[in-house]
This record gives C-alpha cells, structure tokens and sequence, in this order.
C-alpha cells in the first residue's frame, strides 16, 4: 500500500521540527491508530505500520470469523472475509481473519483529525528533546536573546527553547529590555505540563565560576583550582584560588597582563567587585587574607567551633566590616568561619565588662549574686556562657528573674559603650598617639598576607592565636 505523497508532507513538518525519522514513524502510527479509534471507538485489535524509506503504510485489524455479527470492529462473516481476500477460503468459523485497511477510507476526517493530533505530538516530542539537551547542560554558560521581560521572570530564546530567569537568579542593579543579548549559567532543569521549565542564573556562585574557567586556561586545565566563592552579586564577590604548580602564581593568573582577564569578568558582571584570596593551609593567614583590604592586628581562632575574633585598628574597623556587613560576611562564607571583628580598644573594653563581677552591677541583688556564685557562676562571661538549667537551679532564681538579670547586664554593657567614647575623645594626646613613630612601629609586619610563597607564613602567626 503506497502513501509515500501522505508520509512526504509529514516528514516535511517533521523536518521544520527538528524531529527525528524513527521519532517521525512512532507519530504516524499512533496517529492512524488514534483515528481509528475516533473512527470506531476502539483500536485494541489494530496495528499500523509505517515504512518511511518505501513511503508505506499499513493497518491491520484482527477480526473473529463469527456467523452473525454482534459487533463489525472485532468480527466478521466468512463470505465477506472471502470478498476482502480470497485466501481466506482456507479459514473456519472461529479463526482470526487479518483485515487491511486503506487508510483512504478516512478521507477528510484525517485529515481533520490527524492535524490536531500530529500537532500536539510534535510538541511533545520537541519539549522532550529540549528537556533532554539541556537536563545534560546544567552549570554550562549559555548565550541567548531578551524577548519577553516580566515583573518576576525574564524569558530568553535561544533557537526552539525558551528559558527563564527568575528575579532572584537576576542580578539586582540590571536592567533587561527586549532584544538584548544576555549571558547565564543553567541552573535547573524541571519537567511541567506547559514544559520544560530551565532556570538560568546570573546571581550564582557556579556562573562566577564559569566566568573565570572562561578567562582563565589555567583553571580549565586544572592547573589552578577555585576552591570557595561567595559572593554578594552585582556589588561584590571574594574567591579563593590554589595552584597545583608551584610554579604558578594563582591571583597573578587569574588576574592576567595588566589586568585584563579579571577585568573581562567585571565588565560581564556589571562592576562588581572580585577578590581574589591565595589559598593557605594555615587558618590564621586564610583568615588573615580573606579580610582583605583591611588587615587584622590579632585572630583569636578556635578551629574545633569554627570560629575566629579578628581585632583591627579602631580607624580600620569600618573597612574591615564593610558596608552593611558585607566584607566579613564574604570573608566568613568563603573561609567557613564565623567572623567577628572588634576594634582593639573595643576589645578590650568588651573583655573588661565579661570579668566585672556580677555583684557590681546595677539591678543585680547582692543576695542573687550570691546565689549565682554558689553555682559558680560569679561574672558576667560566666552568666552568659551559663547553661540555663544551672543557672535556674541557684537559690530564688526563676524564670522571671532571670529575664531581669540579663537586662541589667545588657544595660551595663551598652552604658559602658555610650560612655567611654566620649572619653576616648576627650584624651589630650590622641593626636601625639596617632603622629608618634613608636605607633608605626608596633604594627605587625605580618599585617600584610603574602600571596606568593607559602614558607612566608611562619612570619604571619604573631597575628594569630588559638582561641582556648
């Protein structure tokens, strides 16, 4: 049976879709069986199959030789199973006749029917192609065109794929118009009823990642690894770098001559700021180096708890933390320590109020100090350390209480903290201090982090001390 004019104008459409030849013969014959059973209600006794070299198609339906019909889908008289073909002579009542049906018989109603269905097919057939390449392309960079811009999302074609960028994968200080060409990493990639729904992102730390595995041969051949990035996008980021060849200086590589291959990743980033630690295997440089620009006088480091108190000069302070935070909360994230930072002389006056003696503070009855010492719990770093079970076990004390006792010793500190700057600057020689040469000379020379030889580090540790 040759229909090779029908299958030509199928292929062509398939063609125009991307769909495959042996995709293209699945369609086609679920689609007549689909017709049949639009046709006659049900196809459970049909086959189809589809040559698309020879250009045939054939249907076939399995019917019962029966003497009366019951029902004309799945039965069929001898005497018209003779006048369909006459080898079926040799068949008795009971036997299975093979019909073959033309699917001439269908006309228009084919074609009626068929588009619809061929339609919808090829639409799941090339969601399910796009599913498929790209699932296997997540954390590759991807280049596409703006076409539609939305308060939460924005679309981006690239060819028959259609994908999205939600707000929060967006970088906050850009702007996104119609037509623009735009740059992302792929995210995630879900099935939906409406599709595939692939996420790209420009806010991810896997897209900085990309950006500098781009720009970078090094890190691409695995000569220089990333080994942390955090980052807070658009505004500010911080990597930590580490060569596999002594040879290689990481930050000098992956800043480039001059600059220029950071400087591409900046301008792709919108300006957004990168720095770019050398990896140590000692805490207290990492630390040290991650802080950067500012530069810590003193660590007190507990690697058990993960933790580390940076002390910067007073004037450095501010640098150190960054705006709303944002400089040691990187420099946390990438080192995976908690970080906090103090100026000296806040330091100080911090470790003088933990060891003033509860008994001297304002609120604090000396009959519950007393009480609180019979526990062992005699100053304030002791109450705040303190397990709240021991601590409700002393004498009279009790929940209420308890809320009181640690309201007197916030007001003791945050008092402590109004006063003594006004003092501070009141101080006649804290000019004399800060233009004194003797000032310049108590200055770390180990402030500074070295980024190129790792002996150096043994320079650095007067800055660190093991938190005990």
């Amino acid at each position: 049976m040759v229909n090779r004019e029908l299958i030509e104008v199928f292929s062509e459409i398939a063609r125009e879709k991307n769909v495959e030849r042996s995709e293209l013969a699945t369609i086609l014959e679920d689609l007549f069986l689909y017709v049949i059973e639009k046709e006659y209600g049900d196809s459970s006794n049909c086959s189809c199959i589809v040559n698309l070299d020879k250009g045939e198609i054939e249907i076939y339906a399995e019917k019962t030789i029966v003497d009366d019909v019951d029902d004309y889908k799945v039965e069929i008289t001898l005497p018209d199973a003779i006048a369909k073909e006459p080898d079926a002579a040799d068949l008795e009542i009971g036997d299975i006749f093979v019909e073959i049906i033309d699917p001439k018989v269908f006309g228009r109603r084919l074609v009626t029917t068929a588009k619809q269905f061929f339609a919808q097919r090829l639409r799941d057939v090339e969601r399910n192609y796009i599913y498929e390449d790209y699932a296997n392309r997540i954390g590759e960079i991807i280049i596409g065109v703006v076409h539609q811009v939305q308060r939460d999302s924005i679309f981006i074609n690239i060819e028959q794929a259609e994908l999205r960028m939600p707000k929060t994968e967006q970088i906050k200080a850009e702007r996104y118009r119609r037509g623009d060409t735009i740059r992302a990493v792929i995210k995630s990639v879900e099935v939906t009823p409406k599709g595939p729904d692939i996420v790209v992102s420009r806010s991810d730390n896997h897209f900085l990642f990309k950006l500098f595995e781009m720009e970078v041969p090094e890190i691409e051949d695995g000569i220089i690894d990333i080994t942390s990035i955090a980052r807070n996008p658009g505004e500010r980021a911080k990597i930590i770098v580490r060569s596999n060849d002594r040879r290689i200086d990481p930050v000098g590589a992956c800043v480039g001559m001059r600059g220029g291959r950071i400087q591409a990743i900046v301008r792709e980033l919108n300006n957004e700021k990168i720095d770019i630690v050398n990896y140590s295997e000692q805490t207290e440089i990492l630390v040290s180096r991650a802080l950067s620009p500012a530069k810590p006088v003193q660590l007190f480091i507990d690697d058990d708890k993960k933790y580390c108190v940076a002390l910067f000069d007073d004037d450095s302070l501010d640098a150190a933390i960054g705006r709303n935070g944002m400089n040691i909360n990187l420099a946390s994230k990438i080192t995976d320590y908690k970080i906090d930072a103090y100026g000296v002389k806040q330091y100080e006056r911090i470790q003088t109020d933990h060891k003033t003696p509860l008994a001297n503070i304002e609120g604090i009855s000396s009959a519950i100090a007393s009480s609180l010492g019979k526990v062992g719990i005699n100053i304030v770093s002791e109450l705040l350390d303190a397990d709240m079970d021991n601590l409700l076990s002393a004498k009279d004390v009790d929940e209420d209480s308890l809320d009181s006792i640690y309201g007197a010793v916030q007001d003791f500190v945050e008092r402590v903290l109004e006063i003594e700057p006004e003092e501070e600057v009141d101080m006649g020689d804290l000019l004399l201090d800060e233009d004194s040469p003797s000032n310049d000379s108590n200055e770390p020379e180990t402030n500074e982090p070295e980024l190129d030889d790792e002996e150096t580090s043994s320079e650095n540790k007067p800055i660190a001390e093991s938190a005990e």
